[in-house]
């Protein structure tokens, strides 16, 4: 039985107006940190490394159903200096690649 996954693709844009040496993409770090909190707190599991996959960075969640795993991803999106133009992909454990699933917008517009 495959496990539900949810990928969010994040654009790998350089955070403008940097300081010389500056790590490029600081919300690398934030994004992470946000979702290990979640783990920690119960909410979601952090199902592989994040990774680079092109020209997006990829975080990968389960642990919960597609509505929640959707609504933490829409709140990554909505962390301050991530790039607009994030996604995610509804996929399962079982695909071959990145990207295969069902694409969702992001954020989630509000009910």
């Amino acid at each position: 039985m495959s496990t539900l996954v949810v990928e969010i693709h994040v654009p790998l844009l350089p955070t403008p107006d940097l300081p010389d040496g500056a790590d490029p993409f600081p919300w690398i770090e934030e994004v992470e940190d946000f979702l290990f909190d979640l783990e920690d707190q119960g909410d979601v599991e952090v199902f592989d490394e994040a990774e680079q996959d092109g020209d997006v960075y990829v975080f990968f969640l389960t642990g919960a159903g597609e509505g929640n795993l959707l609504a933490v991803a829409s709140r990554v999106a909505t962390l301050p200096g991530v790039p607009a133009g994030t996604v995610a992909v509804v996929s399962n454990d079982d695909a071959e690649e990145f990207g295969l699933g069902r694409r969702v917008a992001l954020p989630l517009p509000a009910l």
